[in-house]
């Protein structure tokens, strides 16, 4: 969507739970023409980094762009809470197009489940005892046991959230690579993950499931007591982010870099 049909574009407002952002939302009713969600051709998200992942999944492939504004804690993914001048930052903001991963999980009880993740798919040990993976690129096996508390496979979206945590590498959003990053290894202790090329399948078998079951996560949606995952990007679906001019995906992840 242009800047000049953003400006007079129908806005919608969502808010969180949290007590500050539905009191932001009650004063940008008062201040701005809305409608509901279901009419508007932009979506305004009023809370936190959770509130914009679920809006962005909400909203993929309807076309309606997302602008966030901080009434939250970490904020990473939203731009700064203003009362004024809502309609002119929307029309200034700048789009990022995102495309998910699309995760493919088989259970214990041979059901099989698909979820998007904006983010990260996730696997985590399910009990006290060590999760074993094996790892495969596009059908070819890359490592034949990991074994720790998980991995994840994560976009450069979700390259600053939980792969930062667990110590991946950040990845600027327009890179065309996905980070594999192993959570707490143990064995091979001195391996670091892989940067690998968004084009590819990466697949994850749960060795000895029974004695050591592992939940899958995409973004938000679990799947509890998984066989095998397959993750890959979507390049069908999308969601639109909308940044103020100068507080950009770009300026942020670069910035991020540079923290210490």
């Amino acid at each position: 969507m242009a800047s000049d049909s953003r400006a007079r574009a129908a806005i919608a407002f969502i808010a969180s739970s949290a007590p500050e952002a539905v009191q932001a939302e009650e004063r940008l009713r008062h201040l701005y023409e809305s409608v509901d969600p279901e009419n508007a051709d932009i979506i305004v998200a009023l809370g936190g980094d959770g509130l914009m992942l679920q809006t962005l999944h909400r909203f993929m492939n309807s076309g309606k762009p997302i602008y966030g504004m901080n009434r939250g804690s970490v904020g990473f993914l939203m731009n700064e809470f203003r009362e004024e001048n809502l309609r002119e930052r929307v029309a200034a903001a700048i789009a990022s197009t995102l495309h998910p991963l699309r995760m493919d999980a088989l259970d214990a009880s041979g059901n099989e489940h698909q979820a998007f993740a904006i983010n990260e798919v996730s696997l985590f040990r399910q009990s006290y005892q060590t999760a074993k993976l094996r790892i495969f690129i596009d059908g070819q096996l890359q490592l034949e046991e990991l074994s720790g508390d998980g991995v994840l496979v994560a976009t450069p979206a979700g390259s600053t959230a939980y792969n930062l945590s667990a110590h991946g590498p950040i990845l600027p959003i327009h890179a065309p690579l996905l980070a594999l990053t192993p959570i707490s290894a143990f064995r091979p202790r001195l391996w670091r993950g892989a940067l690998i090329p968004d084009r590819v399948t990466v697949r994850f078998e749960v060795v000895e499931p029974e004695k050591r079951p592992v939940n899958a996560v995409a973004d938000h949606t679990e799947v509890k007591s998984v066989l095998s995952i397959s993750v890959k990007q979507d390049r069908r679906a999308h969601s639109t982010i909308l940044f103020d001019p100068g507080h950009s995906w770009d300026d942020r992840i670069l910035a991020e870099q540079f923290r210490y």
